[in-house]
């Protein structure tokens, strides 16, 4: 006869319920000897719910629970006077010599752990046996710690390691609205009295920005931290990821790069960076009281589990609740939330607190009936319809396209035509988005040569690849009309690849982006540059120009720029070393957010205006306002979200 109970392996406990397997005859006389109601409803619905389960689902429990109990044995057995039994099950049993008397107890009142005391078990009478269950490695490394603060006769309670309160925003797909509903939810939490500080575990963009440390992160956290009115702290984005290619990237850990790794090298190899995110996470939390983290692309991306670092297991970690955003206005949203759950592990749906419906257009009641299906499905609410959010300027995290829309209609009718030549790797895309607030402004991009037309001004942005994307402008015929526009005695702007493609040549003597060592530039200024293993990262707060308004920026950079000729400086830093160069109407500078300024820019405005034939307007104020806008984005997500249900799951007081 085998007696089975289900409710240790499939975590039923209180449920009370197994079978058994026996010959007929013996269980006819088992079935005559038991009461009327010996299983109840709930019990019976319960039993058929996890035997239901294939046996792949068992087959994986089984492989993480001995993968989690060599843990647990590997902590326990580290700790002074130590003997750990062997098991199968999913609990140890293990001694400890001179272990305090009611050490159970203190564990519980000192730590908030509750350990089994095996002293009264038939055998152990002699005491020092206890009975620890299998869990996370989180809680594992909380058990061992405060055992061994106990066995050395006591030490400061670990409850101070709690976790912190953390609210994680993941999405279906990349450019669900992740990184603007997390600066929005910052700003909310720093409006209702918290000190909040944001979290990405890793982040892919070749949007970046310096902190005033020189530090290297993405540019959707610095936006984050200023929504939460702190200084920008790599701490908030140990793993940055900058593509080079299709396949590789640049990997910059805690504000510095470590190297070049293709996909397959770093998807082995990112593990190795797991404490460096624990670190930084531990860190913040240590100081602010809201923690608020994004994920990155979706987690539902099934052959990436195993080695997450940045989803799940993150969210994991930081013990935070996750919501899960989709963009309904690409269709197919609420299949994206239900295919997503349904590749969540148990303890990933533990984790997800809800769904929120992002960039609708129209009526929300209309939604209701899907809200319906999906909490009935998942048993997870939608929390909130975020509306499409027009003319709230909020740099998002990566996009091959300009960021903010135009108003046409509010466009002066003798607008600036600014054509932004876009490579394909472009990074810091965002320098230009200002320009795109002037009414008197029209941007637009360039890839082709058909888009080209007839520009006042010229751009060239930064690139992570500036050798392959200078190829990939002259493939595209781009070089021939940049300098038609060049000798048409227009204006060009290049700014940090950009400035390197302008000038003579591009040197890669150790090949840090290029198997080419020497690229001919477009040789419109005499420059030339040469990339260096030390990288640049310098925040520049006052530059001065051939205008009056000061200029600001920071840099981001390997390659060093030697001048020959008539391209002599024209832009210095606060030290007096030169960040810009130009001759005539080539301006080409290292300065990132050089465009930021409201009175430069102007300045700069009016002075190609002047130059292109059109009146300056030096009425005109445009105001770049983030702070502004952060505030706006607040207002429009605090009335569509569900605040009061999030607060609730949170623990957290309004």
């Amino acid at each position: 006869m085998v007696l089975r109970s289900l409710t240790k392996f499939y975590g039923m406990a209180g449920v009370r319920c197994g079978f058994s397997v026996c010959a007929a005859p013996l269980a006819e006389r088992l079935r005559q000897s038991l009461p009327a109601w010996n299983v109840n409803a709930f019990a019976a619905a319960a039993a058929r719910a996890v035997l239901e389960q294939p046996p792949s689902w068992a087959d994986g429990e089984r492989a993480l629970n001995r993968e989690r109990r060599e843990d647990l044995f590997r902590r326990l057995s580290a700790l002074p006077g130590a003997a750990v039994l062997p098991s199968g099950a999913n609990f140890l049993l293990f001694r400890l010599a001179g272990a305090p008397s009611g050490l159970a107890a203190r564990l519980l009142k000192n730590h908030g752990i509750a350990l089994r005391d095996c002293s009264n078990y038939p055998g152990l009478e002699n005491g020092g046996w206890f009975r620890a269950g299998v869990r996370t490695p989180e809680e594992h490394a909380l058990l061992a710690e405060a055992l061994r603060a106990e066995l050395k006769g006591g030490g400061p309670a670990i409850l101070r390691k709690l976790p912190k309160p953390a609210l994680m925003i993941q999405g279906t797909c990349s450019d669900a609205g992740k990184s603007v509903l997390t600066a929005a939810l910052c700003r909310i939490f720093l409006q209702d009295g918290h000190r909040v500080a944001p979290f990405k575990a890793q982040n892919m963009a070749l949007n970046s920005g310096v902190t005033a440390l020189g530090e290297e992160m993405g540019r959707a956290q610095m936006v984050q931290a200023q929504a939460c009115r702190i200084d920008p702290d790599a701490r908030m984005n140990p793993i940055l990821l900058k593509p080079h290619s299709n396949t590789g990237s640049q990997v910059i850990v805690m504000g510095r790069a470590v190297g070049h790794m293709e996909a397959r090298e770093y998807f082995t190899a990112k593990r190795r960076f797991w404490p460096d995110v624990r670190r930084a996470y531990d860190s913040l939390a240590d100081e602010y009281d809201v923690l608020c983290l994004e994920g990155a692309g979706s987690p539902g991306e099934i052959n990436l589990k195993s080695a997450d670092v940045v989803n799940m297991n993150m969210a994991r970690y930081a013990r935070a609740k996750v919501l899960l955003t989709g963009d309904i206005d690409r269709g197919g949203v609420y299949a994206s939330f239900l295919g997503t759950w349904m590749t969540f592990a148990p303890w990933e749906k533990e984790l997800l607190a809800g769904f929120v419906v992002n960039k609708f257009r129209g009526d929300p009641e209309l939604l209701a009936p899907a809200h319906s299906y999906m909490l009935d499905r998942t048993g997870r609410p939608v929390l909130g319809v975020i509306p499409m959010i027009r003319n709230i300027s909020i740099p998002e995290e990566d996009r091959a396209a300009l960021p903010f829309e135009q108003d046409e209609q509010a466009r002066h009718a003798d607008c600036l035509d600014v054509a932004v030549v876009m490579p394909a790797h472009v990074s810091n895309f965002t320098d230009f988005a200002p320009l795109a607030a002037e009414p008197d402004v029209r941007l637009r991009q360039v890839r082709t040569r058909e888009e080209w037309g007839n520009p006042d001004l010229v751009i060239l942005p930064g690139t992570k690849s500036v050798a392959a994307d200078l190829a990939g402008l002259r493939a595209a015929g781009l070089e021939e009309p940049i300098r038609r526009h060049a000798e048409q005695g227009k204006w060009m702007l290049g700014v940090c690849g950009g400035l390197q493609m302008l000038g003579t040549d591009i040197l890669d003597p150790l090949h840090m982006e290029s198997a080419e060592e020497r690229t001919p530039g477009l040789g419109l200024l005499e420059l030339s540059t040469t990339f260096a293993a030390a990288k640049t990262l310098l925040n520049v707060r006052r530059a001065s120009t051939p205008l009056a308004p000061p200029a600001a920026g920071y840099e981001i950079h390997h390659g060093v720029t030697r001048h020959e000729g008539a391209s002599v400086p024209i832009m210095f830093r606060e030290d007096g070393s030169p960040c810009g160069y130009g001759k005539g109407r080539i301006w080409a500078t290292y300065l990132h957010g050089i465009l930021d300024g409201d009175e430069f820019r102007r300045a700069f405005i009016n002075m190609v205006r002047v130059d292109s034939g059109l009146s300056p307007n030096p009425s005109l104020h445009a105001s770049y306002d983030l702070d502004g806008a952060l505030d706006r984005l607040a207002d429009v997500v605090r009335e569509h979200l569900d605040l009061k249900a999030i607060y609730r799951i949170l623990q957290l007081k309004r």
